[in-house]
């Protein structure tokens, strides 16, 4: 309880109590967690069960409409699963895919960035290289690289099964230089403070004075870049399976929701496509506004 309230009356929790985006904002993305990730007990169907889905009930319009139904909030697409379930479903699947992502990126380019600024010379050339030619293609064709290059060399059976893992895999691979370089540019500047000179003095190791005294010196721009680097994962995501190199189909997240909605888009079945792309908008909305409030919270110029 004690630790508790020492975060309430901290600068960062008072900064988040007197800005009224940053409340909006986390109750929307709190409602947003707690519907998909409780989407088990809170969705009305399983839009995955085949035996509980009519196939006749197919196109049907949200209830609010001449022809809709009570029992389907916001309406079937053209298999006739319940698309308020979908979307509570879907959006536990991306959110997964984005903070896997995020987390795995945040990982290695800690890791390398820590090892870069901390060593530098040669070791420092050869991870900033590596990096700046990763930054010079979107990451975007990046994911699609990775995701092609292991759809070629997975036998067709597997795909399904390993699609998950490769999608997180590629955005992450996508994303980590970010990370290097932020983590890179704040070693080096603590590396040279008293604290580690004093720990060189006394014979710690390098892995420890870097892991276990620069690292949570650094960690504060690296919380911020991930909360904008998970709305950018999502994202990418979203694209990805909007091109059909995401995940399968029969588990699908808002990506493939939205990209199944465009074949009905011109037909008059709206709902289909613009239910499940103003959820992606409000998910990476809420998050972006977060990491730009966190971003200012843990300036100190602005404090």
């Amino acid at each position: 309880m004690d630790s508790l309230k020492r975060f309430w009356d901290s600068d960062v929790a008072w900064s988040w109590r007197h800005s009224p985006v940053a409340i909006v904002a986390s109750i929307i993305l709190f409602l947003l967690l707690v519907g998909s990730l409780g989407a088990n007990w809170i969705a009305p169907h399983d839009p995955f069960d085949l035996a509980s889905i009519n196939l006749l009930d197919y196109l049907l319009p949200p209830a609010w409409e001449a022809d809709g139904q009570s029992t389907y909030l916001l309406g079937t697409d053209s298999q006739g699963r319940d698309l308020f379930s979908a979307l509570l479903y879907g959006t536990r699947i991306s959110l997964l895919i984005g903070f896997a992502s995020v987390a795995l990126a945040m990982v290695v380019g800690i890791v390398l960035g820590l090892i870069a600024g901390y060593a530098g010379g040669r070791v420092d050339a050869l991870i900033m290289r590596i990096a700046d030619i990763q930054l010079s293609f979107p990451a975007i064709l990046i994911a699609l690289l990775i995701d092609g290059v292991a759809r070629a060399a997975v036998p067709a059976d597997m795909l399904e099964s390993i699609a998950f893992p490769v999608l997180v895999g590629a955005i992450a691979l996508a994303g980590w230089p970010q990370y290097a370089r932020t983590v890179r540019g704040s070693t080096m500047v603590e590396k040279n403070r008293e604290y580690v000179q004093a720990a060189k003095v006394i014979g710690v190791s390098r892995s420890r004075i870097m892991f276990s005294h620069v690292l949570p010196n650094v960690m504060g721009p690296v919380l911020v870049l991930a909360t904008v680097h998970l709305a950018t994962a999502i994202i990418t995501e979203a694209t990805l399976s909007f091109l059909g190199v995401g995940v399968p189909p029969t588990s699908p997240s808002l990506g493939t929701l939205i990209r199944v909605g465009n074949d009905f888009l011109f037909s008059g079945e709206w709902w289909i496509t613009i239910f499940p792309g103003a959820m992606l908008v409000l998910l990476v909305l809420s998050v972006n506004l977060l990491g730009d409030w966190l971003r200012d919270a843990l300036n100190p110029r602005l404090n």
